[in-house]
């Protein structure tokens, strides 16, 4: 089993190293080349900037029973299709029963702000949701 993280714009990089250093899993994490990152474990992957370069790359790495780590609900679809457990930056758990709503939810997001030209700002992270990432990445790591 391996930790695959969306490294673009993830805030919880230091929990994940964190906990796959403990556990001694391998740890990979993709990002573009407009991110910087120092890890003091794991592989750090930087691919070429595009459209979805990262996400595409991740998914192509994916093995049965990896844990991605992502908000990308595009790329937690496909995650989950190659039987990989996926985890949000938030904590919540992408699984195969609420993946469609969420995808549905997304486009309804995206038509609304076609239309109204306004975008939602996201909530300020707080040690709470730190803290309940931890809790739930633990719970995947420990059910392996």
């Amino acid at each position: 089993m391996s930790i695959l993280v969306d490294g673009d714009g993830c805030p919880v990089i230091s929990i994940i190293t964190e906990i796959a250093a403990e556990k001694k899993l391998k740890l990979i994490i993709y990002t573009d080349l407009n991110h910087q990152h120092q890890l003091d474990y794991g592989t750090l992957k930087v691919v070429d900037q595009g459209f979805q370069s990262v996400d595409m790359i991740l998914c192509n790495n994916i093995e049965p029973g990896d844990i991605v780590i992502t908000s990308d609900y595009g790329l937690a679809a496909l995650s989950l299709s190659r039987g990989a457990k996926v985890l949000g930056f938030s904590g919540r758990e992408f699984t195969d029963q609420n993946i469609e709503r969420l995808l549905a939810k997304r486009h309804r997001q995206f038509k609304e702000r076609k239309r109204s030209g306004r975008h939602t700002s996201h909530k300020k992270r707080t040690e709470h949701d730190d803290q309940r990432f931890k809790k739930e990445l633990l719970k995947l790591v420990n059910n392996k």
